[in-house]
Parts: structure tokens; C-alpha cells; sequence
């Protein structure tokens, strides 16, 4: 059977690379170690562009080079969101006794990505695109275009949860499959340390991935 994988870049990021030394991650391996039994189709990576910070001034290029590495990869398609930042106020987690009880923050939220991958599951399920659609997320928000292209289109879905802990309202759509993503499956799963990219030039691993 041909899949599709439909990877919420966001989630598997804070759920199985922060802070680990798989960060370097080659979709196309990690997918295919996952689901032997299935022909990989296309995999839909949904992410957002991220900006510079005083204590990360370096994130942009290095997800830059993550994503030149990615386009190597002929089943792989990027779909970009948005990040909106702001300026919002927030209690204080131990407020004083006496004084303000809140703080001025600057909130950073990504936009647009559990939408779109919603969006193109939902169209690609309709158009057959696929014989079977596997997720990587542990968003409880998607719960219902899967449930629809489960139960309602009769489609093969599978979920492939980054999380230590799994949703218990995305399993109640009765997935087909259900599977923990591992650390032996995230470090064979690595790029090599320098990718050729498109006209021979080099996509090296950025330091400290």
C-alpha cells in the first residue's frame, strides 16, 4: 500500500529532538523504518520560519540548513506557516505580597500549521492520493479531519506520536495503527554530516545538532 505522511514539524520537535542529538533528522528514513510495510508516497512536513532571538541569535540559519537538507529528499514537500509575535501580559506564577501581580511578555505562536495539514489530509484523502495516511503529531486539534478520513472516507490512518505521552482524545478517532516514535528509530534515522544539495553545493550539519 502507498502512504502518505503528513509530519507536524513543531510537535515532533518539541516532543522527540529539543534538547537530543537527533535533530539532523532525515524524514524519508525515519518514515520508512516506521512503516516498513508501506510504499512511501509523499511526505508533507509542516513548519514555520523561525526568527532570531537574544538567546538563540543562530535558530534561522540552522533551520534553514535543516531545510535545504530536507529538499535532497524527492518525497518530501515543505509547507510553511507563520510565527506571530506580541506583546501580552501574564500573571505572575508567585506573585508578590504587595505589588504587580503580572508581567509584560513577548509571546511567540506559530500559525497556520495544524491548519494546513488538516487542510491537505483532508483534500489528498478525497482524491485518493494515497492508499493510507499516517500523522506525526500528538495535537488532540487534528482529531477530527482524522476521525473524517477515518471513519467517514473508510481510509488507512495511522498515528506516528513524538510525544512521551499520548493524546487520549486523538486516539478516540480509532486509528488504524497507532506508534510511539523512539530513539532508535530517530538515531538511525540521521543525515549524514554533510547533504548535496542542488547544483553539488554542500549542506553541512550545523554545529551542536
Amino acid at each position: 500500500m502507498r502512504i502518505n505522511v503528513y509530519v507536524d514539524g513543531f510537535n515532533l520537535y518539541f516532543g522527540s529532538l529539543k534538547g537530543r542529538p537527533y535533530k539532523w533528522l532525515n524524514l524519508e528514513k525515519m518514515c520508512s523504518l516506521l512503516l516498513p510495510r508501506f510504499e512511501l508516497g509523499r511526505i508533507r512536513y509542516f513548519t514555520a520560519l523561525v526568527k532570531e532571538r537574544p538567546d538563540n541569535l543562530h535558530a534561522p540559519v540552522r533551520q534553514q540548513a535543516y531545510l535545504r537538507a530536507l529538499g535532497t529528499l524527492p518525497t518530501v514537500e515543505v509547507h510553511l506557516g507563520s510565527f506571530l509575535t506580541k506583546p501580552t501580559r501574564m500573571m505572575l506564577a508567585n506573585p508578590p505580597s504587595s505589588g504587580p501581580r503580572t508581567v509584560e511578555v513577548i509571546k511567540t505562536e506559530e500559525k497556520g500549521s495544524d491548519v494546513n495539514l488538516a487542510t491537505y489530509l483532508l483534500v489528498d484523502a478525497f482524491r485518493d492520493d494515497a492508499d493510507a495516511f499516517a500523522v506525526v503529531s500528538n495535537d488532540s486539534d487534528l482529531t477530527e479531519p482524522i476521525r473524517i478520513v477515518r471513519h467517514e472516507l473508510g481510509k488507512v490512518v495511522g498515528l506516528l506520536n513524538p510525544q512521551p505521552v499520548p493524546s487520549q482524545r486523538l486516539l478516540t478517532c480509532r486509528p488504524t495503527f497507532a506508534k510511539q516514535i523512539r530513539s532508535g528509530v530517530l538515531r538511525a534515522s540521521q543525515f549524514p554530516e554533510s547533504v548535496t544539495g542542488g547544483g553539488g553545493s554542500v549542506i553541512r550539519k550545523p554545529t551542536g545538532w
